[in-house]
């Protein structure tokens, strides 16, 4: 797999870039390495990271999660529709079930996120960018994680996660990175986009192993104001297409359970506050936790 020339970056305390710590909210050890260069994309970000509770005082080595929307994940300031509550999951995640893993929050890059998270190109939306910033990732990105931190660098420790278009571009970056991730966080994936061209990718694509969480609620379109019966058959639509992945997923020979999660959310809308409320149990599936029912 080629790599990229690793970059000098500094990993600076959260607070160290953010200085009113009342205005924001984190929890736990988070740093920041700010203006990461994508040779693929040709851009810079801020990289964000989050570490377990144990990891100054141990010498273990953790698995990782790549995220995407890297803003939305562990401050409701930065955040731009509210925010995801990882930081706070994984410490209470690590407290009460002794569960622990390394986080890195990737930013998008605000006009280009559409582009950055679509592997096809869409005749209305354009995109297509969406294998050079999975390069990003694999080549550029992960090669520096791993040197900085104490990572567990295979495919079975390695995990890329989102939600909408960021579940569309983990699904894709599952199957396109075989060697690389061994789990794919699905969260309402729009897998509506490029006239539905991820359905036949997934089809004819070589079986992985891994794990695959996959979800939707049942309001993704809302289905209250100011039109409840479009709405909700709007909603339904974008269910029914998850449910059909599934199903296609399924068939290639991912069992239910034990290398396949699919949740459907009763009442779960397409915004921050259901996928924070779903995380906990993606992430125990994740690392190998018996899953709870959320209060």
């Amino acid at each position: 797999m080629q790599t990229t020339q690793l970059q000098q970056v500094d990993w600076r305390p959260y607070h160290d870039i953010y200085y009113e710590r009342h205005r924001h909210t984190i929890s736990g050890n988070i740093k920041i390495a700010q203006n990461v260069y994508s040779p693929q994309l040709d851009n810079k970000r801020d990289i964000l990271i989050y570490l377990p509770p144990s990891y100054e005082e141990s010498q273990s080595h953790y698995p990782v999660l790549y995220m995407h929307d890297g803003y939305n994940l562990f401050d409701e300031a930065t955040s731009y529709t509210g925010e995801w509550y990882v930081d706070e999951t994984m410490e209470t995640l690590a407290k009460e079930e002794q569960l622990e893993a390394i986080v890195v929050g990737i930013p998008s890059m605000g006009h280009d996120r559409l582009a950055e998270y679509s592997p096809f190109i869409d005749e209305k939306y354009g995109g297509g960018r969406g294998e050079a910033y999975l390069s990003f990732l694999v080549q550029t990105l992960k090669p520096l994680i791993d040197t900085n931190f104490r990572t567990l660098p295979n495919k079975r420790n390695t995990g890329i996660f989102g939600s909408s278009m960021g579940g569309l571009i983990s699904l894709y970056g599952f199957f396109h990175f075989p060697a690389v991730f061994g789990f794919a966080g699905v969260m309402s994936p729009s897998l509506w986009f490029a006239n539905r061209a991820i359905f036949s990718y997934v089809e004819h694509a070589p079986f992985q192993q891994g794990k695959i969480y996959l979800d939707a609620g049942t309001r993704e379109m809302g289905g209250h104001w100011p039109d409840q019966t479009i709405l909700r058959s709007r909603s339904r639509r974008y269910y029914g297409r998850v449910r059909r992945m599934k199903r296609i997923l399924a068939k290639k020979g991912y069992r239910p359970t034990r290398n396949l999660l699919h949740v459907e959310d009763a009442g779960g809308g397409h915004n921050e506050a259901a996928w924070a409320y779903r995380l906990p149990n993606a992430i125990r599936f994740f690392l190998g936790a018996p899953l709870k029912k959320e209060s």
